[in-house]
């Protein structure tokens, strides 16, 4: 939904992440106070037209369970959060699910009767760390897959080490390259 809101607009994202824009004016005893609706140029009207559409853009997005739990949201900013919230949990949930994920990306193996694709698929689930804010390189990655093939398969990730440059290879290669091993196995037995 992030990509999308900036491509749709990038300024709206700006107010999505930031809050809202309000307006306000300077009495001439110092204090500072939101202006009123009658007081707005139309510069003014602008800049609230871009706090709703950034609130309608994000309620457009929700299925009826989510803009329920936002319909009382006061800001765009404030939607986002909840949704964050829902979809990622606190911290608290956050950090428990990057070790949950951690602790399943250290003990990941390919299964003997696992298809290439399935592994993949598998692995792909494991390593959703990302969106938690946690990464690994491709090379991390494609090593990972290497070292936990099946041993049956021991002679191809061997050989796909000693042939490629490690830091070079892309997962899609990778995983390419071992269908191709796959469907020549398959087509032998």
């Amino acid at each position: 939904m992030e990509n999308y809101i900036q491509a749709e607009d990038y300024e709206l994202w700006m107010l999505i992440k930031n809050g809202p824009l309000i307006l306000i004016k300077a009495k001439e005893d110092g204090p500072i106070i939101h202006k009123k609706p009658e007081e707005f140029t139309a510069e003014d009207c602008k800049m609230m037209e871009k706090n709703a559409k950034a609130k309608e853009l994000l309620h457009f997005g929700l299925g009826p369970d989510e803009y329920s739990r936002s319909s009382e949201c006061k800001s765009a900013k404030d939607i986002w959060e909840a949704l964050q919230v829902a979809h990622e949990g606190t911290n608290k949930v956050k950090h428990s699910r990057i070790k949950l994920l951690i602790r399943k990306y250290k003990l990941f193996e390919v299964g003997d009767r696992e298809t290439v694709m399935d592994m993949y698929t598998h692995f792909t689930h494991i390593t959703k760390l990302k969106y938690l804010r946690k990464s690994f390189t491709t090379e991390e990655l494609v090593r990972k897959i290497l070292r936990f093939l099946p041993r049956s398969w021991e002679a191809k990730g061997t050989a796909i080490q000693e042939a490629k440059y490690m830091k070079a290879i892309t997962l899609d290669e990778l995983i390419g390259n071992l269908q191709t091993y796959e469907l020549r196995r398959n087509s032998q037995q």
